[in-house]
């Protein structure tokens, strides 16, 4: 008598198979289904013209996106392939097979009504009882831009080579001339070689042109900044009736350096330096993360390396969101966005910051643990007090949930989902496309956070 358990490919079902018995009820795939479905999608399907044949619905496919986003899969043709391999895919496409022209097209298309998605999927969070917004940690991570650091060119570079094409066009154009073309090696085609190298040139030219304009607002951007402190400084010797020591700050040169760069790949990505050395192509990406549930609750992707000027954006975003979510009660952040510029754009908009103001050590004396400092002098600028409180226990153990809040959340995107490099090419895509990755991340969490 057999005592395995018979597997039978070819008896036919008796009854059709229902899909809503595929998944498990807590399964992530089932989640992400009725959340889609709750959504205003109104946004989305009045685009739809009605003409030639019928679409799927964007509910079926921002499902599919989301699921594939939150499980590691980003690649349009993938994700088609796993409406047909995966049984949760096939529950969420319901039998159906979206090709991967549709869900790319898909993806490009409604980048910018994705913001207003993540919002409803926070509002949602909201109304489950899951997101009650007070501390919000901000951080930034490096993205890998979907083009290769090796497609970059500096300034400088384009120079030379300019030089180099230009004397080797000379040099084909003499040869052309020639009657006798014994110095051409065999299989050499002049025409096209000289083709080749035009080409070349002109894009150089493109890209020397884009390179100036860039030098050109920063110029200006710097100018300004160089006025707004001789100003201050002008303002300050005024008041002391002497001249202040020190050296005044340099004025800025106009013009391309030969430091600057530009990817021909990706023109909108910059180089920038990653965690563990070294530098990539690549996009800063911004969350501000709820310190209590751990879901994002505002993004932004930037070209800046530093993190320094993304206060004022990220504030504005909470700001906007505040009538949905509610008020922020503090801004906890480290050292790469202190200014005291932020400092006090924090407290315009009535939120506590918590910003380090230098790095710790990493090993203090075990005494400052366990001790308050002395107290704070009544007349102490914005800068002394947000020194003062981030000494004392209290401010120390807020400023301690940022380690355990935003970069966990990066860690999980990163190494659980995958997700580390963009699939799409410019700001404004990487942007929507970020937001959609914070998008399934919240979604994610919110299937753990849920009662059970």
């Amino acid at each position: 008598m057999s005592h395995f358990i018979v597997t039978d490919r070819k008896t036919d079902y008796l009854l059709p198979p229902s899909v809503d018995d595929w998944l498990n009820q807590d399964h992530l795939a089932r989640f992400i289904v009725e959340v889609v479905d709750e959504l205003d999608l109104s946004k989305l399907t009045r685009q739809y013209a009605g003409r030639g044949s019928k679409a799927y619905h964007p509910a079926t496919l921002l499902a599919i996106l989301v699921y594939g986003y939150a499980t590691g899969i980003f690649s349009s043709r993938r994700l088609e392939r796993a409406t047909y391999d995966s049984v949760a895919f096939r529950y969420i496409a319901a039998g159906s097979h979206p090709d991967h022209d549709s869900l790319a097209t898909f993806r490009r298309r409604f980048l910018d009504e994705l913001s207003d998605l993540f919002l409803q999927v926070l509002a949602m969070a909201k109304e489950m009882k899951l997101l009650k917004l007070g501390n919000v940690c901000l951080d930034g991570t490096k993205i890998e831009a979907n083009a290769s650091r090796h497609s970059a060119l500096s300034h400088g570079h384009i120079e030379k080579l300019e030089a180099q094409l230009k004397a080797e066009v000379q040099e084909l154009f003499s040869l052309a001339e020639q009657a006798d073309q014994a110095d051409v090696p065999d299989g050499v085609s002049l025409p096209e070689e000289l083709k080749r190298r035009e080409d070349r040139l002109a894009a150089m030219a493109v890209a020397k042109a884009k390179i100036a304009a860039r030098a050109a607002e920063r110029y200006q951007r710097e100018k300004a900044e160089y006025d707004e402190k001789m100003a201050r400084r002008a303002a300050k010797e005024e008041a002391a009736g002497k001249k202040l020591g020190g050296k005044p700050p340099k004025a800025p040169e106009p013009g391309a350096r030969d430091s600057d760069q530009i990817n021909l790949t990706d023109e909108e990505s910059r180089i920038m330096p990653v965690a563990g050395g070294g530098f990539e192509q690549a996009y800063n990406a911004q969350a501000g993360v709820d310190a209590a549930t751990m879901l994002v609750v505002a993004v932004g992707v930037t070209q800046a390396p530093n993190d320094k000027e993304q206060v004022e954006p990220m504030l504005a975003t909470l700001k906007a969101q505040a009538e949905v979510l509610g008020p922020v009660e503090s801004l906890i952040a480290d050292s790469g966005f202190y200014s005291e510029k932020n400092i006090k754009a924090c407290e315009a908009a009535s939120i506590d910051p918590v910003i380090a103001v230098a790095r710790d050590e990493h090993h203090p004396d075990w005494r400052e643990r366990h001790s308050e400092p002395a107290p704070l002098p009544e007349n102490a600028t914005p800068v002394q007090a947000l020194s003062h409180r981030l000494k004392t226990k209290a401010g120390r153990a807020l400023y301690a949930l940022r380690k355990q809040t935003v970069e966990p959340v990066f860690g999980i995107i990163k190494s659980v989902m995958g997700f580390r490099q963009f699939s799409l090419r410019g700001l404004k895509k990487v942007t929507g496309e970020w937001t959609l990755v914070c998008l399934a991340w919240n979604l994610k969490r919110m299937a753990k956070l849920r009662p059970q």
